[in-house]
C-alpha cells in the first residue's frame, strides 16, 4: 500500500448517522438521569459518609450506552457488567503488582482489559476507563485494593442495569436487553 492509498481511507465515504426520534432523546435523557441519580443518591446517603462513592467517570459513560444506544451490543448486560469488572480487576491487578510509573501501569492495565473484554465477548468502552481509573485513581481508590470491583464497579453497574430494564422498556419502541448472555 503506498502513501495516497493509506491516507485517501481516512477520509471516510459514509454518511454520518440519521438522527434519533426526539422521543427517543427524552427516553434517553430519563434513563441517564434516574441511572445515574440513583448512583448519586445511594453514593451520597450511604457510600460517602464511609468514603466511597460510586459517581465515576467510566459509569458515566455507561449510561450513554445502556439508555441512549440500548441496541448495540456494548449497551447489553452481559458486556456492561462484564466489560466493568473484569476490567476493574485487571486495573487493581496491574496498579498492585506492576512495580513501573503510573503512565506505564495505565497503559498496559487498558491493553490487557481490552484484550480480555475480546476474548471473552464482554467489549464494553467505558471499561478501559474503569482499569485507568484503578491505576490513576489515587489514595482513595487505592486503598480499595479489590473492593474497588464490588464498589463502586459492580454495585453501580448494577444499579444502571436495573435502571435501563425499566426505563428502556417502558417506550413502546425499545426492547432491553437484546440478550443476556
Amino acid at each position: 500500500m503506498n502513501f495516497q492509498e493509506y491516507f485517501s481511507k481516512m477520509r471516510g465515504d459514509a454518511e454520518g448517522p440519521p438522527r434519533v426520534p426526539f422521543k427517543e432523546v427524552l427516553w434517553s435523557g430519563l434513563g441517564a438521569l434516574l441511572g445515574i441519580g440513583m448512583c448519586g443518591w445511594v453514593s451520597s446517603y450511604y457510600l460517602e459518609p464511609r468514603a466511597l462513592t460510586l459517581m465515576i467517570g467510566s459509569l458515566g459513560a455507561s449510561a450513554v450506552l445502556v439508555y441512549g444506544v440500548v441496541a448495540s451490543p456494548f449497551s447489553q448486560p452481559r458486556n456492561v457488567m462484564g466489560g466493568h469488572v473484569i476490567s476493574a480487576f485487571i486495573g487493581v491487578v496491574c496498579h498492585k503488582w506492576l512495580g513501573l510509573d503510573v503512565w506505564l501501569v495505565g497503559t498496559i492495565a487498558v491493553s490487557f482489559s481490552v484484550m480480555a473484554m475480546l476474548l471473552t465477548r464482554t467489549v464494553h468502552p467505558p471499561g478501559g476507563a474503569t482499569a485507568l481509573t484503578a491505576v490513576i485513581g489515587g489514595k482513595t481508590v487505592y486503598d480499595l485494593g479489590f473492593f474497588f470491583v464490588v464498589v463502586p464497579i459492580a454495585l453501580g453497574v448494577s444499579i444502571l442495569l436495573v435502571v435501563g430494564l425499566i426505563v428502556n422498556n417502558l417506550s413502546g419502541k425499545r426492547r432491553y436487553p437484546a440478550y443476556w448472555f
